[in-house]
């Protein structure tokens, strides 16, 4: 017996996310930070369990395929690839058009575009950074936002490779290693980088204990996504960023 059927018409925004395999955390950061209001399809690319510029690079040649595992059906309004130091490494401009090679979809974002749109929209030129990674990595990452107005006079680094020990890495860790940064002064935001860090229960603590936005990647890249899909507020919102709250103290 033959059934007859009808189709729905999902109007909500469709967002892509492309996840490193090492990564442990931002799938489960967006669940919290993307709306229902909107379609959340994920896909992984293959990456090193260490971190080095050799290892980011070594993505660009598996990029188009971790797209195409994308729903090939699903008209994309915007697609993430969601690896801060791996977008400082190929150049956002490259991995969007990696990802467009196999997607269909409006708009592609990064952690690294994410935070300078961010930034623009906070009026932050002088961050704070705290990475997780050696120097090699790091400074790649400095030299994108300085070519892009976004100065780091100050710096700070775990000064780890492996990703199983990033996942890691506590609370309490990243609350010092913060409150370190904006002691020195000369900043008027702080940025934590990289996907793996687990930092959103910690940012509305850091920004009162700093006076200053306090920006991860995953926080920025699920933000930009959201805006770049048209999608609505925000369920939670941890942060001036996403609390729509510019001013600094």
């Amino acid at each position: 017996m033959r059934i007859a059927y009808e189709l729905k018409n999902d109007t909500r925004p469709n967002i892509g996310l492309i996840v490193l395999q090492a990564d442990h955390r931002i799938e489960q950061d967006f669940r919290r930070l993307i709306p229902l209001s909107s379609n959340l399809h994920v896909s992984r690319v293959p990456s090193g369990a260490e971190v080095t510029p050799e290892t980011l690079s070594r993505m660009e040649n598996d990029l188009p395929r971790a797209a195409a595992l994308l729903p090939p059906s699903v008209p994309f309004d915007a697609i993430g690839y969601a690896c801060t130091s791996g977008a400082a490494q190929i150049g956002p401009a490259r991995v969007a058009d990696l990802v467009r090679s196999q997607a269909r979809v409006k708009a592609v974002s990064d952690p690294v575009s994410a935070l300078i749109a961010a930034c623009a929209a906070l009026g932050l030129k002088r961050l704070g950074l705290l990475s997780p990674y050696v120097e090699s990595v790091s400074e790649r990452l400095r030299q994108v936002l300085a070519g892009q107005g976004i100065s780091t006079p100050v710096f700070g680094s775990f000064d780890q490779a492996d990703e199983a020990t990033v996942a890691r890495i506590s609370a309490t860790s990243l609350l010092n290693g913060v409150n370190r940064l904006a002691r020195k002064g000369g900043i008027d935001g702080v940025f934590l980088s990289c996907t793996n860090l687990d930092t959103l229960d910690i940012i509305a603590t850091l920004e009162t204990e700093t006076g200053l936005p306090v920006l991860s990647s995953n926080l920025v890249l699920a933000w930009h996504l959201n805006r770049l899909s048209g999608g609505r507020h925000f369920p939670r919102q941890p942060g001036r960023l996403l609390a729509g709250r510019p001013e600094t103290s």
